[in-house]
């Protein structure tokens, strides 16, 4: 691993840190070094404060090194507007730092640019193109910057034969106690748990992080409910203390039940009827719009969604699933009639296969998880 890479990705993993804390900004980390010696590491830790390069400044002078004439490896292009903190790429002029190597370009039109301004400076900046953890990082960001749309993170638990669930709907547990940990870890930190009606209607979930040590974010439940089928006496409901719930429907059935919606909304669900799109009828919700409608409206950056062939199905048919978590438990069912992972993908030829890349495998007791990413 060359020398770059090796601190970027040591300045990807303190950004790590700050997952849930920093949304709708981008994780960042940044380490300035002096050859192959760090000077100082810093992420951006929260949502308005210091960002990663004035942080890793002050490690700088916390350690008692002097910055001047170092390179600083940042995982994201330094901005360069005036937000709620100053232009970064001001305070690596002012401490003197020789060379900046980001991972990748800030995405946003209002505050990139910093690389432009850090060599009118005479500060050499460069990117690097490999494809790693420096350069995955801000991909939510860019996503939301670029597309007007959340991260959308796909989890199952599977049986090693791909199944999800018995022919008789039998799911709990397929996966083990600490890859449901790490579940409930996840949607402490995203903006959205989104599932399907049906997963509601068979599960009652609350979709809330449970058993967590700090939550970092108080995730907004959304369901895709077409009929507003939604019963009184769910968990959804029950819980609309803990956390917000927005239920997406069609205009169809919003109009026929109009009370009912006046009803979930006197107590405080957010009902969204959605226009058809090209993608759905006008029995079916429009799944890009419905997590348009979660960026927009609600900031979303991450939307984790749990549950529901179909909807998983519609989701990667619709080349709107970014991420996918898969949770591998040790049993085989063996039955074709066992319920799979997605459904409704058309794909007759292999060539036609939805293609990810794997990016991490990792044993979680007796399971395997790994994550996929989008190519």
């Amino acid at each position: 691993m060359s020398s770059a890479r090796r601190l970027l990705s040591i300045a990807a993993r303190a950004a790590l840190r700050a997952a849930g804390d920093v949304e709708p900004n981008p994780m960042v980390g940044c380490v300035i070094a002096r050859g192959d010696t760090i000077l100082g590491i810093g992420h951006h830790l929260k949502f308005g404060g210091p960002h990663a390069e004035v942080n890793a400044l002050a490690d700088c002078a916390r350690r008692g090194n002097e910055p001047r004439g170092a390179t600083a490896y940042v995982t994201l292009e330094p901005c360069s507007h005036f937000g709620k903190q100053p232009p970064c790429y001001e305070a690596l002029i002012r401490a003197g730092i020789a060379r900046v190597v980001c991972a990748r370009p800030d995405p946003n039109p209002v505050s990139g640019g910093g690389a432009a301004k850090l060599a009118a400076a005479g500060i050499e900046c460069e990117f690097t193109r490999a494809s790693t953890l420096a350069t995955h990082l801000a991909d939510p960001f860019a996503m939301r910057i670029e597309h007007k749309r959340p991260w959308v993170i796909l989890k199952w638990a599977q049986t090693i034969d791909g199944r999800t669930a018995t022919r008789t709907g039998e799911s709990q547990w397929i996966s083990s106690e600490a890859s449901r940990r790490e579940v409930h870890r996840l949607r402490a930190r995203v903006d959205c748990v989104l599932a399907a009606i049906g997963t509601v209607l068979a599960d009652d979930p609350c979709l809330t992080a449970r058993g967590v040590a700090r939550v970092r974010r108080i995730a907004r439940r959304a369901v895709i409910d077409p009929r507003l089928e939604l019963p009184d006496g769910c968990n959804l409901l029950r819980t609309l203390d803990a956390a917000p719930l927005t239920l997406f429907t069609t205009l169809h059935a919003a109009e026929r039940s109009a009370p009912r919606a006046d009803a979930l909304r006197a107590r405080g669900v957010e009902v969204v009827p959605v226009p058809p799109g090209p993608e759905a009828n006008e029995h079916d919700v429009d799944l890009r719009a419905a997590v348009e409608h979660l960026a927009a409206r609600h900031d979303a950056t991450n939307v984790l969604v749990e549950g529901g062939a179909g909807l998983a199905g519609r989701l990667l048919a619709a080349d709107l699933a970014d991420e996918l978590r898969v949770y591998g438990g040790p049993l085989v069912l063996g039955d074709e009639h066992a319920a799979p992972a997605a459904r409704g993908i058309v794909a007759p030829r292999l060539a036609d296969a939805r293609r990810l890349e794997l990016v991490r495998v990792r044993r979680l007791g007796p399971d395997v998880a790994a994550t996929y990413r989008r190519i």
